[in-house]
């Protein structure tokens, strides 16, 4: 019986084994590591988006002389926040870490990736290197097309291009897993076809960044991180080089998902933005392209059928308690909060994010949204 049983348990796990290298390498990789996480460039191959002259942030005289509210700050906590960071009129004034986090570490920015894409494609616009009413086609032959519908750069940047792709993390054989996972995702988003006519339906997808991100590597001559290295991230000043995750070695990058840096560097994307493209006396991308990247793209409607008030060229929009708000996310709750009226930009990172939406905006953001705007009106 011991003898049976023993062969039984060899012949499983020999079958396993067989099993688990016969399966597609996103696959094991999905498996092997579960689910995503803000230190996954740990087990990534990455390449460096370098920075120049640091340009230090000022402090304010207030500097954390206000503490967060324990409210907020059970909420905060719940979600497994590692980084919650406010500046007002251009400022430091309020940071905290937890988990062992400082000003220094890194993290995942997840879509936040996304907003950056787009800035990126703005300084590309700005040059005249590129219109936003080019067709992809120009840039990615290998794409295919409907020739009567064809798929715009403004198509991709508002997530209207009509190409089939399943935005899902929890489906091991989805799509989305393996852009994640796998080590082609230049040949992965290009081979993709449309089902639907560009231009008419904002419908949240990776492949559209990732093909901007194709893109971005063209029309510039370089790679992404190099460009945003060159057009961004020196221009900012930002206090560390950042890591953008790439598919393989010396691979292609992430576009989508996988920018990583510290929230203090994260902020200054935000305070860009809130300055209409301007950071520390100097235009980094235009005021005209802001605007339109960070306007409602109600030309489109969304899944339910109503027009999409909620999203521009992948940066996200909301009207929280009368305050317009502009905003980058990623999955896990990364967030950049602009304020206009309140001239604030808030950070947020963590490992977790609520699973409920109220008008198309996870409801963990309110908490953030809420206490930062107590602590920027506390001034």
């Amino acid at each position: 019986m011991r003898k049976k049983i023993l062969i039984a348990i060899t012949v499983i796990l020999t079958a396993g084994i067989i099993i688990w290298f016969l399966l597609p390498r996103y696959m094991q990789g999905a498996l092997l590591y579960l689910k995503p996480g803000i230190l996954d460039y740990n087990i990534f191959e990455n390449r460096t988006v370098n920075n120049g002259s640091v340009i230090q942030w000022p402090v304010d005289e207030k500097y954390n002389a206000i503490k967060i509210s324990s409210q907020a700050l059970n909420e905060i906590e719940k979600y497994k926040t590692v980084a919650y960071l406010v500046i007002k009129d251009g400022k430091l004034l309020h940071e905290e870490y937890w988990d062992g986090w400082t000003d220094t570490t890194i993290s995942n920015s997840f879509s936040m990736a996304k907003s950056i894409i787009s800035l990126l494609i703005g300084c590309l616009a700005d040059e005249g290197k590129l219109s936003l009413d080019d067709t992809v086609h120009k840039y990615i032959p290998e794409l295919q097309d409907q020739p009567d519908h064809p798929i715009l750069i403004r198509h991709l940047l508002s997530m209207s291009s009509g190409l089939d792709w399943d935005e899902s993390y929890s489906n091991l054989t989805s799509v989305t897993t393996e852009a994640y996972y796998g080590d082609d995702i230049t040949h992965l988003v290009t081979s993709l076809k449309p089902d639907e006519e560009p231009g008419k339906i904002h419908r949240y997808k990776s492949c559209d960044t990732q093909l901007l991100g194709i893109i971005v590597a063209r029309v510039s001559g370089m790679s992404i991180s190099d460009y945003a290295s060159r057009k961004i991230w020196q221009p900012l000043g930002a206090g560390s080089p950042a890591l953008w995750s790439l598919d393989s070695n010396n691979g292609t990058e992430k576009a989508y998902c996988c920018f990583n840096s510290t929230a203090r560097d994260f902020a200054r994307i935000g305070q860009m933005v809130l300055d209409s493209g301007m950071f520390n006396g100097q235009q980094v991308v235009s005021k005209d392209y802001i605007l339109r990247a960070t306007s409602s793209a109600t030309t489109l409607t969304d899944e339910d059928g109503k027009p999409c008030e909620y999203y521009g060229y992948q940066f996200w929009l909301t009207d929280y308690k009368g305050y317009q708000v502009v905003y980058a996310r990623g999955i896990l709750g990364q967030y950049i909060f602009v304020i206009p009226s309140l001239n604030t930009v808030i950070v947020r990172l963590g490992h977790q994010r609520s699973d409920i939406y109220k008008n198309h905006i996870p409801t963990d953001a309110l908490v953030y949204l809420e206490e930062g705007i107590r602590l920027a009106g506390s001034q």
